[in-house]
């Protein structure tokens, strides 16, 4: 038995000292030291020793599961001191090195215009205010001169929450709603802006998107008329467009605004003379507005003997494309950093 176990314990050393990769030494240790083992296999046959050996034999089996252990631990430490030599010496870094910049982030085109627009309207006394864009029917439609069966109604189809052809509460085409929750406040005057997001059930193209953002305009306020429409938004033009800004108004057709008018702006590019930008015609449509229809004023509980008003909307994403000269609109949408660190 004596001999046997130094077989082993000499065959164990031998392979550890050829070894020259860590596996290679988990192997060896699987191998003497394991529940299938070379040493295990003499544990197991302690049987057939005679009982007064057994514990010689015991011992002995001990010292050298000991002297494997020892040796396979102290060639794992050189092992080890090895590869941390070579980790170290491969991931050295050279202090003298420029720092690697980090990629920070800033605002959206959008973002950057929505902020210019507040700060005109901030600027002229306006008060911006948000709303919900899961609206009642009500406040998206009816309360807005658009009843049930108004031709209006169509051309703004929407997305409603529930699967019932008949459910009063949809996803907001306009932000327009907002302009009747804070009517019905009864806190006269007023002049506020609304941005927000609206939706319709548009097909996505290079001027269309299901999803898009508005900014609606409110004054409210006694012997407000069409000039002041005229003159505000004229300031408008100018302050996002250019000092040199033209307006030219259209009349138009909306439901809660009677006169109503489109508004276009002569083209910042070619100064009116017509270009590839404004297709040749010198003028570009902007946005819609008129004066509030008495009736809208009416089911929001303010006198329209007393007080008049105008109202105003515009496309943000309209007001970005114009303003960076981009020529589709998805690629505000798309998230291509080659894109947005233009801005």
């Amino acid at each position: 038995m004596k001999e046997k176990l130094k077989a082993i314990v000499d065959e164990a050393l031998s392979q550890i000292n050829a070894s020259d990769q860590l596996e290679k030494l988990n192997e060896i240790k699987v191998a003497f030291l394991g529940k299938k083992g070379e040493l295990t296999s003499v544990l197991k046959s302690m049987k057939d020793v005679a009982p007064e050996e057994r514990p010689m034999v015991g011992q002995m089996v001990n010292e050298a599961r000991e002297k494997l252990e020892s040796c396979l631990e102290e060639k794992k430490t050189v092992f080890m001191k090895k590869l941390r030599e070579e980790q170290i010496k491969s991931e050295t870094i050279d202090v003298t090195l420029p720092a690697t910049k980090p990629m920070v982030g800033h605002r959206h085109p959008n973002t950057i215009a929505l902020e210019e627009v507040e700060r005109i309207f901030i600027g002229m006394g306006y008060e911006v205010v948000e709303g919900p864009e899961v609206e009642f029917d009500y406040y998206n439609f009816e309360a807005l001169n658009i009843p049930a069966n108004h031709p209006a109604k169509d051309e703004q189809d929407t997305f409603y929450v529930s699967s019932d052809a008949h459910s009063n509460i949809v996803l907001r085409t306009q932000t327009s709603s907002i302009q009747v929750h804070e009517m019905e406040k009864g806190k006269l005057p007023i002049r506020m802006i609304a941005p927000g997001r609206a939706f319709r059930s548009d097909e996505v193209d290079a001027t269309h998107s299901p999803s898009f953002h508005q900014i609606e305009g409110l004054v409210i306020d006694k012997n407000i008329t069409f000039a002041d429409l005229k003159g505000t938004l004229a300031v408008f033009a100018k302050e996002i467009f250019g000092e040199d800004t033209k307006v030219k108004f259209r009349p138009h057709h909306f439901p809660f605004t009677e006169p109503s008018a489109e508004m276009d702006v002569s083209c910042f590019k070619c100064g009116g003379s017509g270009c590839r930008f404004c297709k040749g015609e010198g003028w570009i449509e902007i946005l819609g507005c008129g004066m509030v229809h008495p009736h809208v004023l009416e089911m929001s509980g303010i006198d329209p003997e007393e007080y008049t008003g105008f109202a105003f909307g515009v496309g943000l994403e309209r007001i970005a494309l114009l303003k960076y000269e981009i020529d589709d609109m998805r690629l505000l949408y798309e998230n291509d950093t080659r894109f947005l660190k233009q801005f």
